[in-house]
């Protein structure tokens, strides 16, 4: 039996100036017995069929000693489903010329798919096999694992930068389960097994924890039966899903220094807690932050990599999950000039926190929002993803809908009292290095008190 709970609106985008107009048409929302939720809307201008399945739950439910439990499982659900082994089910996608993947987050599991319309129902099959019936085969999480830990590993010789989010996130949140590294590290990787695969699996996959949203060009009651008959009668998740507490924000400096010896270059990663998805000020925020770091005419860029020439890339960057995740600022720059570019980034973060932006800003920074953000609720798939993630957070339509309307009514007050806010002050930071400690340990202890590691050692939490 299927319970109608409510129609609401999905996006129709009409996109005619600066103040482009972002209204909401209807979208269904359903909840079936097994407790799925399923969110449908018709949408008939392109024969497509876009598709994004959420799973509740992802890298905070990883067990304290095997973070990338989740990643794996993700990763797994490609390897094979149903009678289909991992070559079988991958040829059942290209044969139609179909898009279907699966990805971990630190709150969910997400399945994304982009279907010709007539291939509706191959998608349906295709869904319900991965998240009901996944091979899960051995063999193949050998192979995925033993892929995992040899990115993790050419990531530390080629390219660290990959890395300071598992190495920041660690060291600003401690245990807390933000601080799990989504990929997981080389420790817990080996550390995870088969029967932990397996058990996850039923532990935290199932028609309670499962979101599907379905937009494109399809008959809603059509689609309704085909997703009730594949989902409607499936088993709940075995285990209780975990509650994220709220982390603790940062008080005073620390540091972590991850030694690269021979290194050229110190990438540097600083910040604290910042807030959550829900964030009242959203657009404020949003402005504040495209103004200090979140365009390539930033303040943290023109300084640091225009004028002074210290880097090639400087950026603020605010993570916003269901309680309050990171603002942080990340950079890199020659070994030589480390303590120089950190300085600089810390004044602009004071400067930014005493000032504010001024009106001239404002403008520029609400142009180059609103130009942003229609293009990114056009396809199928990209308003399947919309409609997911503001289920799986329990998010108003107005989260959309009220936007254009909360950039253009945010003022300089508003703004500089989200800056206060959010951002930290420049006392009040955990900073992150991978650099050449033999160079810059000296230099860099004047930040506060000093962890070191190396990167050599299998796992992102210092000891």
């Amino acid at each position: 039996m299927i319970r109608r709970l409510i129609l609401v609106p999905l996006l129709c985008l009409s996109v005619t100036s600066a103040l482009a107009d972002v209204s909401l048409p209807q979208y269904e929302r359903v909840e079936l017995e097994s407790g799925a939720v399923l969110l449908l809307s018709e949408k008939h201008d392109v024969p497509l069929v876009g598709l994004q399945a959420i799973v509740r739950g992802g890298a905070v439910q990883d067990p304290a000693d095997k973070n990338g439990l989740a990643n794996l499982l993700a990763g797994m659900l490609e390897k094979g489903a149903g009678d289909r082994g991992a070559a079988a089910f991958a040829e059942a996608i290209d044969a139609v010329g179909g898009k279907l993947s699966a990805a971990a987050g630190l709150e969910s599991i997400q399945v994304s798919a982009d279907f010709m319309a007539q291939d509706a129902e191959l998608l349906i099959e295709l869904l319900a096999d991965m998240l009901r019936r996944p091979k899960l085969d051995a063999e193949e999480l050998a192979k995925l694992r033993e892929r995992s830990v040899n990115l993790i590993k050419a990531a530390k010789g080629a390219d660290p930068g990959n890395l300071m989010p598992g190495y920041g996130n660690a060291f600003l949140f401690g245990d807390h389960p933000y601080g799990n590294p989504v990929g997981g590290s080389e420790d817990s990787l080996a550390e995870i097994t088969h029967d932990d695969l397996l058990a996850f699996y039923e532990n935290h996959v199932g028609a309670d924890r499962l979101v599907i949203a379905v937009v494109g060009d399809f008959n809603a009651e059509a689609m309704k039966s085909r997703l009730t008959a594949a989902f409607g009668d499936w088993r709940n998740a075995a285990a209780e899903a975990a509650v994220v507490p709220a982390a603790v924000k940062q008080a005073g400096r620390r540091v972590l220094l991850v030694d690269k010896p021979g290194a050229t270059q110190t990438y540097f990663w600083l910040g604290n807690i910042g807030v959550a998805v829900d964030y009242p000020q959203r657009a404020e925020l949003n402005l504040a932050n495209t103004v200090f770091g979140g365009r390539f005419t930033s303040m943290l860029n023109t300084e640091l990599r225009v004028k002074a020439g210290l880097t090639y890339s400087a950026r603020s960057v605010l993570t916003r999950p269901a309680t309050p995740g990171s603002a942080m600022i990340r950079s890199f720059t020659e070994t030589s000039t480390t303590t120089e570019a950190i300085d600089m980034a810390l004044d602009l973060l004071g400067e930014l926190r005493d000032a504010g932006i001024d009106d001239e800003m404002i403008v520029s920074a609400r142009n180059y929002v609103m130009g942003q953000f229609p293009p990114l609720l056009e396809t199928a798939t990209q308003l399947a993803a919309q409609l997911a993630m503001l289920e799986l957070y329990g998010l108003d339509i107005a989260y959309v809908d009220g936007y254009i309307e909360a950039l253009t009514a945010a003022d300089a007050p508003g703004i500089a009292a989200v800056i206060a806010d959010v951002y930290p002050s420049s006392d009040d930071v955990a900073l992150i290095l991978i650099g050449d400690a033999a160079q810059i340990r000296d230099a860099v202890s004047k930040y506060g008190p000093l962890t070191e590691m190396s990167i050599s050692e299998t796992r992102f939490r210092p000891l």
